[in-house]
């Protein structure tokens, strides 16, 4: 997995080259020399996530800003509530707002809504889990957001774990012989993941010896059918058009792990404001 400073520092370095930071025209209308002292607060409630990328856009334009943070990731946080606090000089100040907000606004809003997922499930028995349903760009920030609303993670992308989808299936001429490649493909501490989609499929992916297995726009009949099938042989994930509604109702399947891809792909950036004051 990559470091999380070097992705934070592509991540603004990106941001910022993007944005044209370097030739903001707008700042050059302040004094070169004035600072100002600038404060963000949230206008709707959720998790604060995405402060180091926050702060590294303001770093990385000036290294004379200053931030107090008045909340840390993974807090909830509040309507009015003060976030943090900034110094430094006016024309980094605002160079580097939308870039930071960016950053925080979408962060957050991941955290947020994988809390609300986990929330949903609590008492029971079950991981959420995320996909590689990500913003462009955006994947490991992403899934550190995950983590910090309570979530876990699936593999990062196509390097550090193998899942067989139906493509793959067809391709290889079988559930049994795709398995087959795959354990003695898989590195050492790599997972192997097979994806079914009825209950045959399922019981040829068992005999097949397979341990972690996608239960793939299964309803809630039939996970129940696939737990008592599989009584305790692989993992079992259920995916697909499962919404915050029917979440309950699918994790007391029985089933291990819900995959969700609306944790990261259909985000609403939460609603935070940065002003200048005096």
């Amino acid at each position: 997995m990559t470091d999380l400073n070097a992705t934070i520092a592509a991540n603004v370095a990106t941001a910022l080259a993007e944005d044209g930071a370097a030739q903001d025209l707008t700042v050059q209308l302040l004094p070169a020399g004035q600072t100002a002292h600038a404060r963000v607060i949230t206008r709707e409630a959720g998790v604060l996530c995405g402060s180091a990328w926050f702060d590294a856009c303001f770093k990385t334009v000036s290294a004379d800003c200053f931030i107090t943070w008045a909340a840390k990731d993974g807090d909830w946080i509040t309507p009015g509530q003060t976030l943090c606090d900034i110094s430094g000089p006016s024309r980094a100040l605002l160079t580097a707002e939308r870039s930071g907000l960016n950053f925080l606004q979408t962060l957050s809003a991941t955290a947020t809504r994988t809390k609300r997922y986990v929330d949903a499930v609590a008492g029971i028995d079950v991981q959420i889990m995320d996909t590689r349903k990500t913003l462009p760009g955006l994947r490991q920030a992403q899934k550190y957001a995950v983590r910090v609303g309570g979530g876990h993670n699936q593999r990062v992308g196509l390097f550090d774990g193998i899942l067989i989808k139906e493509n793959h299936i067809a391709a290889a001429g079988g559930i049994a012989p795709v398995l087959e490649q795959a354990f003695k493909l898989a590195p050492p501490g790599v997972s192997v993941q097979i994806e079914v989609e009825n209950m045959w499929q399922l019981e040829e992916a068992l005999a097949a010896g397979a341990k972690l297995i996608l239960l793939d726009n299964f309803d809630l009949e039939i996970l129940v059918a696939a737990v008592e099938l599989n009584a305790g042989r692989a993992e079992l994930e259920a995916s697909g058009g499962i919404t915050l509604s029917s979440l309950r109702e699918v994790a007391l399947t029985g089933v291990d792990r819900i995959s969700i891809g609306a944790l990261t792909k259909d985000v609403t950036a939460l609603d935070l404001s940065l002003r200048l004051i005096s």
